[in-house]
């Protein structure tokens, strides 16, 4: 049971954390701050960031195959390896193609890339692959010239959880 104390000095219910929990739990995105207080019908987005500090402590130091992270401004709500590797297969299937992957992985590698060396290296199926990742919302395009310049989102980070500790 989390108990949080209020700016005032009274010890709070983890009433609001269990909902900012369960909204994590169920969402299996990213939330902001906003969005969770929202949700847990807290108005103060301090107070909101103090009871997701409490929860993210909490995840750390239980013994759980959970975690909470913070990546950027938004938290989301993952499975501690190695827990992960061994139930990854029931997450559904991929968003992205394996072809899309490699490409992926390419941008991110050597993040920001122009287009036509990807292109250069990979060939001219590579237009189809950047069309799916900037749709999916993985990589942002922005013209550079007769080209275009690539980087990664912060979706990516969050699919892959690149960002945070266990």
């Amino acid at each position: 049971m989390i108990i949080l104390e209020r700016e005032e000095g009274r010890p709070e219910s983890s009433e609001q954390a269990n909902v900012i929990i369960s909204a994590l739990f169920v969402a299996g995105k990213a939330m902001s701050a906003e969005e969770l207080g929202a949700i847990a019908g807290i108005a103060s987005i301090g107070y909101v960031r103090k009871v997701l500090d409490g929860i993210i402590e909490r995840y750390k130091n239980e013994d759980t195959p959970l975690s909470v992270l913070k990546i950027g401004d938004k938290y989301i709500m993952s499975v501690k390896e190695p827990y992960a590797a061994r139930v990854s297969s029931l997450a559904g299937q991929a968003e992205i193609s394996k072809g899309a992957m490699r490409i992926l992985a390419y941008i991110s590698k050597n993040e920001p890339i122009i287009q036509r060396n990807i292109v250069r290296a990979f060939g001219s199926t590579t237009y189809q692959y950047v069309k799916e990742l900037v749709d999916g919302d993985f990589v942002r395009a922005s013209r550079e010239g007769r080209s275009k310049k690539l980087e990664t989102t912060q979706k990516f980070k969050e699919y892959f959880n690149l960002s945070g500790g266990q």
